[in-house]
């Protein structure tokens, strides 16, 4: 099979490896769509993120979806055939956060594109079948490979508590903020507030869900979430910047008894958070690390034509033309939001 290996920071080569067979309850997946992850960018790039370090080449790609094409001994809900979605995460099912239901928090998980672990870039994968989710008739390659992504938005929300008809901001409207604000909108939002630095992404928001936007090179953050909620402040703030400056704009923009979750990965360790507002306010901060138990209910919930998360992908790519897509990312983020690379053609 052909697949698209990471030698060395910026420096992709494609390489002809054999296609690896499904052991006991795997199955062997012809590799349709991969989305093209702001991760995977951060390993091209810089060769690490945090602790994470490509030490060694490796394939990267991880919000995957495609075929079975084969079924190893003991896989008894799937079959050949099947059109299927890929959770990428691998965890232990024995440890304490596996065994209570928040298996996302499990240290020993095997995820796809995260060293040492090879990902989807490539024609053919191996998955564990339990995390492999057929999917109906109608849904494509592409949505289904986006249900990866879409499922840190349908967590964040979750973790919000989001209740139907509440206010909820989002700050940030990369691929992630975007996936937060249509999973806000299946949930029933009332309100949904969309912030970022870039006209073209807070139009797509709009497409998303949002009902309201603010740009922040013109217009206050704070005065806009005084105006739309009649300075009352936002139910549930989502923070997926990364940013310090959005992260204070989410605390001081949430009422009294709100929630305020993060998710997005700052380049510091540290972020100052004005903890005079969290106390006198009493709001519940959350962090979000991935996701739990979202697949079957993302299915569901991108089956019912209300949101196409689809109108986020701006670019499509041939396995072989992986490294334009990767600079491309890099150069021209005006102009990209979402990246979809097909191994095994379109």
């Amino acid at each position: 099979m052909r697949a698209i290996v990471l030698e060395e920071p910026k420096k992709l080569v494609l390489k002809q490896l054999e296609i690896p067979e499904p052991g006991e309850n795997e199955v062997l997946i012809q590799v349709k769509a991969v989305g093209l992850c702001g991760s995977d960018i951060h390993y091209y790039e810089h060769g690490k993120i945090g602790d994470f370090i490509v030490e060694k080449p490796i394939i990267l790609g991880h919000e995957a979806s495609g075929e079975i094409v084969k079924a190893g001994k003991g896989v008894v809900h799937l079959q050949q055939g099947q059109r299927v979605t890929i959770e990428p995460g691998a965890t232990c099912g024995k440890c304490e956060h596996c065994q209570n239901g928040r298996y996302n928090l499990c240290e020993k998980v095997e995820f796809l594109a995260t060293p040492p672990y090879d990902g989807a870039f490539c024609e053919y994968v191996v998955m564990r079948s339990d995390l492999v989710f057929p999917i109906p008739d109608q849904m494509s390659y592409e949505t289904a490979a986006l249900i990866e992504p879409f499922s840190v938005g349908l967590h964040a929300v979750s973790r919000g508590n989001l209740q139907e008809g509440e206010t909820v901001l989002i700050l940030g409207m990369g691929p992630i903020g975007l996936m937060t604000a249509a999973a806000a909108k299946l949930h029933g939002a009332g309100v949904i507030i969309g912030v970022d630095l870039e006209d073209s992404r807070l139009e797509k928001a709009k497409e998303m869900g949002a009902t309201h936007v603010i740009n922040i090179r013109t217009d206050s953050v704070d005065d806009k979430i005084m105006e739309y909620t009649k300075r009352r402040g936002v139910d549930v703030a989502i923070e997926t910047a990364g940013s310090p400056a959005a992260l204070k704009s989410m605390i001081a923009a949430v009422r009294r008894g709100g929630r305020a979750v993060i998710v997005g990965m700052s380049p510091e360790d540290e972020s100052p958070l004005n903890i005079a507002q969290i106390i006198n306010k009493e709001i519940d901060v959350k962090g979000v690390f991935r996701y739990h138990h979202t697949y079957p209910k993302a299915i569901e919930l991108l089956s019912s034509g209300k949101v196409n998360i689809e109108r986020m992908i701006t670019d499509s790519y041939e396995l072989e033309q992986a490294e334009e897509a990767f600079e491309k990312s890099i150069h021209d983020k005006q102009n990209t939001l979402k990246m979809m690379i097909y191994p095994n053609g379109r």
